[in-house]
């Protein structure tokens, strides 16, 4: 027996060695856009989603079964606003969050407080932070999301769909001639995008020119009167609710605008583009669709 026991430990701790082996091979593990890895032993079953785009993303990446609570203005796909809330994305509750036992957390990178995020990690609940600033950003963000959530397959397809989408887009409108854009955030004061912003790459896609692209900041701030100096041949608007029909008809004031004089003023509800998620490319199919309007009416 003696003899035979240095072999049966040998055994043993080989046997222990591979379970070790295969427990990390089946791990998950995403780095997310804040550059923080993260693994998951097994596919998370209790999400909470901490921003309205986050939420969309989930359920476009097939774990929409998985989410079990969200924050205010979660309105997309239908049956997100069912969710439990915790809170606005700036304000957590975070004793409903903890209470719900989620084995992980989407939060958005700049929108959530940094100290309540702090505070989950200290309790052992995964962040795992996104906010895509790219297509190909979107794209991985559904992978990512599909990986941790056991989704792949459903994360994969989603992802293929809106990079062909996009390619479709990218082909049809390579050699369309050029359109001056002014793209209203706000109103008051007024904001606009530079070609750094979502908003902004979607424009160029659809062969428009961003008049204040070159602005250093994403989501400059800007006056009535640099935006006559740039007299953009169309306004697109994407304020909430009736604000759309507010903004565009404020621009009825300046009849000396080419936007105003074309009627090129359009609004896309903004869901659609100032939010990065899949419906992204719908978002993109109308704005190029408007601008091949102002072209017609050249």
């Amino acid at each position: 027996m003696t003899q035979r026991l240095p072999g049966v430990v040998g055994l043993l701790l080989m046997l222990m060695a591979g379970l070790v082996e295969q427990a990390a091979a089946d791990e998950a593990c995403a780095i997310d856009d804040a550059e923080q890895e993260i693994c998951l032993t097994v596919p998370a079953e209790r999400i909470v989603a901490l921003s309205p785009g986050a939420t969309e993303l989930l359920f476009a990446a097939g774990a929409g079964e998985q989410v079990v609570a969200v924050v205010d203005h979660s309105d997309y796909p239908p049956e997100a606003s069912e969710l439990p809330l915790v809170g606005s994305h700036d304000r957590l509750d975070l004793e409903r969050l903890v209470a719900l036992q989620p084995d992980l957390v989407i939060g958005w990178v700049t929108g959530n407080p940094a100290g309540q995020m702090e505070r989950l990690e200290r309790l052992g609940i995964p962040v795992f932070r996104i906010e895509p600033r790219t297509f190909e950003g979107i794209a991985t963000a559904l992978e990512r999301l599909a990986l941790l959530a056991g989704r792949e397959a459903q994360g994969r397809l989603a992802a293929e769909r809106f990079r062909q989408g996009l390619a479709e887009l990218a082909a049809r409108y390579a050699d369309a001639p050029p359109v001056p854009v002014f793209y209203q955030v706000w109103d008051s004061p007024l904001m606009t995008v530079n070609d750094e912003h979502l908003i902004g790459k979607v424009v160029t896609l659809c062969g428009g020119v961003n008049v204040f692209g070159g602005l250093a900041r994403l989501v400059p701030r800007i006056d009535e009167e640099a935006l006559l100096v740039a007299d953009p041949e169309v306004i697109l608007a994407g304020g909430r609710g009736e604000a759309n029909r507010r903004w565009l008809e404020d621009w009825q004031r300046f009849p000396e605008l080419t936007a105003v004089a074309r009627d090129n003023l359009f609004f896309i509800p903004p869901s659609l583009l100032q939010r990065p998620t899949p419906r992204l490319l719908e978002g993109s199919r109308r704005l190029c669709d408007r601008l091949e309007v102002a072209r017609g009416r050249r």
